[in-house]
This record gives structure tokens, sequence and C-alpha cells, in this order.
């Protein structure tokens, strides 16, 4: 895809991490079309990912990682969403997940947390709830008192990873407020039937249910200070990029097909929307990356300039993914088109917290006040 300079770049001395992602990347793509049919969680490939060295490096330098930047995060996952997006969405929460319970625990938990990254345990969200809507962060389940501790019984849904997880960053009510928590599977977690969902399948994203959970006091996480941005917030709008690129790269092969000599690559409608649709997905992107160098500055703007690229994002790799079908005609409805896996992966952003409409509500109600 056509390519132009961006003024924000990944530090010199981690651009090996983007190399080694980009070097992996294709053979991710590989698998994509078949893990999507079978609703395989690729499993595999966040192996690979942890082998090189990937998962450590973006834990604090004081618990042995190179902090890596925000802006590398953002290409890492952009990378990885164009190639395979479940790969990118599953890594993206683990990654999120552990930084978080590494960032806001305790010393001692956050020490345990930071070497059972290393170790290559997973980690996923349980943030999502039945009665929670878009209001994830605030949990609509009161913890149970349990001497100095709490206990969980409910239900939480849309956890990506979940079944390889050893390790949750989770949510509840305690005393009417909300409370983040470390929490490490046992036998009071069990996992119904899955419902497969239409598009990113292999996320195997799914409903955990909790049946008096210990909550630990020790493992209650501390507020996040004004200036730390959830890597996942940051990372998100970076799926939607890595999708709608793939749209186009899926347009353009389609496009050059040749058809008794002539190409649709040629047809002049075809030009024109494309070029828009290329100018979107590189103003998104750009949009994206100035959320990175807002969160590498610890500025307390970049979660919300986070929610205002996400919205933007989700609705970009739509009509991307949907330009593709109107180009690839009824090819593109075929199993065999990478396509169709495209315009249905495209979807799940949006309804990802905050979803657009969430967010439009609230990005709109900033953008009109007059004071």
């Amino acid at each position: 895809m056509l390519t132009r300079p961006s003024p924000v770049s990944v530090p010199a001395a981690e651009q090996r991490w983007v190399d080694t992602v980009a070097e992996l990347a294709p053979s991710f793509a590989a698998t994509v079309a078949a893990d999507d049919a079978a609703a395989r969680l690729p499993i595999d490939h966040l192996q690979t990912l942890h082998a090189s060295g990937l998962d450590a490096a973006f834990l604090p330098v004081e618990h042995g990682g190179e902090g890596l930047s925000y802006a590398t995060l953002g290409t890492i996952v952009r990378t990885l969403a164009a190639s395979h997006p479940a790969v990118a969405t599953v890594w993206l929460m683990h990654i999120g997940a552990a930084h978080a319970l590494v960032t806001l625990s305790a010393p001692e938990e956050a020490a345990f947390f930071a070497a059972e990254l290393r170790a290559g345990r997973r980690f996923a969200n349980a943030l999502s709830e039945p009665a929670g809507g878009n209001h994830f962060l605030a949990s609509q389940q009161d913890a149970d008192p349990a001497g100095e501790d709490w206990t969980l019984t409910g239900r939480k849904l849309f956890v990506s990873g979940s079944e390889a997880a050893t390790h949750l960053f989770l949510n509840a009510r305690v005393d009417g407020g909300p409370a983040f928590f470390g929490v490490t599977l046992d036998d009071t977690v069990t996992f119904p039937p899955i419902d497969e969902t239409m598009g990113m399948r292999a996320t195997r994203s799914r409903s955990m249910v909790f049946e008096r959970t210990p909550l630990r006091r020790a493992r209650l996480c501390a507020p996040p200070a004004p200036d730390y941005a959830n890597l996942i917030t940051v990372g998100f709008a970076f799926l939607s990029v890595g999708i709608a690129q793939a749209a186009l790269d899926a347009l353009r092969d389609t496009a050059n097909k040749s058809k008794g000599g002539t190409t649709l690559a040629d047809v002049q409608w075809v030009r024109h929307e494309t070029g828009m649709m290329w100018a979107e997905v590189e103003a998104t992107r750009l949009m994206a990356e100035r959320t990175t160098w807002l969160a590498d500055q610890r500025s307390p703007e970049a979660m919300l300039a986070a929610t205002e690229t996400k919205m933007l994002a989700n609705e970009v790799a739509k009509r991307a993914a949907a330009l593709a079908v109107r180009v690839g005609g009824g090819g593109g409805y075929l199993l065999a088109s990478p396509i169709q896996r495209i315009f249905r992966d495209a979807q799940a952003g949006a309804l990802m917290a905050y979803s657009v409409p969430f967010s439009q509500e609230v990005v709109g109600s900033w953008v009109l006040q007059t004071v």
C-alpha cells in the first residue's frame, strides 16, 4: 500500500522490535483464514511473540523490561492487525492487562505479575458485564466482603483469549465504587459454552462465570496516575487502522486482476473512491500516532485523544472494508476471498467498548461545550 513518512516515529533503539514483528507477520497471515474458519485461538502465534522477548520488553524498566514506547506499541498493533486481527487483539489485551497489573499493583504483587509475564503466563481482561453496557469500567457487580478480602459471584463477557489465561485484570464494585483486582484463575471460575461471534472469531472471546471467586485485598490495584495511559486504550485505534490497511491491500489485489486485458484499477470510480479512502486511512493513522505521542509525553490528554481516535478508526475500517466488497463484487462474498473475512472483522472495533455511539455522545459533548 502507498505510504508516506510520519512525524511520529518509533525510537531508533526500539526499531528492532518493529522489525521482529514485521518478519513474523507473514507467517501469522498464512493461518488467518483457517483460524477464522475454525474459530481457533492462535496460541502458537502468541507464544511466538512471547518467545521473541516482545512481551517482557513492554514491562517497565524497574521490572526488567525496556519500557517500550507507545509509538512502538501502535506500530506493532497495526502491523499485527493487518496480518491477523485476532492475534493483534488478543496480544493487545494480554499485554495491556499485564502492564496495568504491574503498574497499578503493590510492589510485591507487581513483581509477581512481572515474573509471570516473563515466564509466559497469559493475561486477559475481565471487565465487560451483562448489565454494564458501555460503562464497562464502572462495574455493576458488587463484591461480597469476606473478612479482609472479598469474593465475586457474577459473569464477565467477551473476555478475549480467556481460555489460555492464567491471570485476569478484573473489576468489581467495592463499597459502591469501582475497584480493580489481579485474579488468578481457579476452580471458582467456569466457562459456559461459547457463543461465537460473526467476525474476529479467533479471539475466542467468551463469557466467564465467577462463583465466590476470591478477590484479595493484597491484589487490589491502586487508581491510575493522571498521566498513565492504558496500553489497550491507546492501542485500540490501531486494530482498526490495521484492518483498514488490509482492506485496501485486498482491494488493490482484486482491482489489478486482469479480465480480458483490462482491470478494475483502470476504472475511474474505483480510482476516485480508492484515493479518498486511502486518505481517510492515512488521516486516521496520523491521528492515532498523535495519541501515542501524547501518551509518550505522559500528557493527561492522551486518554481523551484515544477515545476520539478509536471512534474514527472504527468507522473508517468499516468503510474501507465496504469499499473492498464493492470492488470485489460477488467474488468478495466467496469464502476463498479475504474480503469477506476482513469485512466481518472490521465491524468488531465499533462494538468494543467504548462503542462508537457512546464515543460520539462523549466527543460531541466536548466539542459543543461553550466554556
